[in-house]
């Protein structure tokens, strides 16, 4: 009898999904690849369609490690961060997740001046477009969270390697791509 039962229940959860994980738990209930999915659509700097590509996901890290010091927020237990790349392999951003233990205060995040906010640490990972990509190569960031426990922080560059020189024209075109994966996906982790 214990054996049917097992059995019915295994075919019931194909049939009948299972209540998702809360809010809070999601950041460690779910796989990976649900939290940083393989791609992600969007618009590039220069308004074409395109798809962010995942290059690879970092180990979780602590927060003062994972982000720049002026973006660590009170509260931030971990950090989960991955690199993606456009699909010209062009563009790459770093997307950090910060764990927060209580929902993030509004306004959240802070609003911020400027192009190039303090963000996540960008990650960068051999043999692909983001093997280049580092803190001197980011352009362009973008913050994302809503009142709930997690805060989403991009980093914005190009896959070449070039450093960021304040006063170009490059780094307001790339501030779009940067807000588009952050608020992707922050809205993946909280709808």
């Amino acid at each position: 009898m214990y054996q049917l039962s097992v059995v019915l229940l295994s075919i019931l959860s194909v049939f009948w999904p299972q209540a998702d994980a809360p809010v809070p738990e999601r950041w460690h209930a779910w796989p990976v690849a649900r939290i940083f999915p393989l791609a992600v659509p969007g618009v590039s700097p220069s308004g074409a369609r395109v798809t962010y590509v995942l290059t690879g996901v970092a180990p979780e890290a602590p927060c003062r490690v994972a982000f720049q010091p002026a973006a660590v927020r009170p509260g931030c237990l971990t950090a989960l961060r991955a690199t993606y790349a456009d699909s010209t392999q062009t563009y790459v951003a770093t997307v950090g997740i910060a764990v927060l233990d209580a929902p993030c205060p509004r306004p959240c995040p802070r609003p911020y001046g400027g192009v190039r906010p303090a963000t996540v640490r960008p990650v960068a990972f051999p043999g692909g477009p983001a093997e280049r990509f580092g803190e001197r190569q980011y352009f362009a960031g973008a913050l994302a969270g809503s009142g709930d426990p997690y805060l989403v922080a991009t980093a914005v560059g190009y896959a070449d390697g070039r450093a960021y020189r304040p006063g170009g024209r490059a780094a307001p075109r790339l501030r779009g791509a940067a807000r588009q994966l952050a608020v992707a996906l922050h809205r993946a982790l909280t709808r």
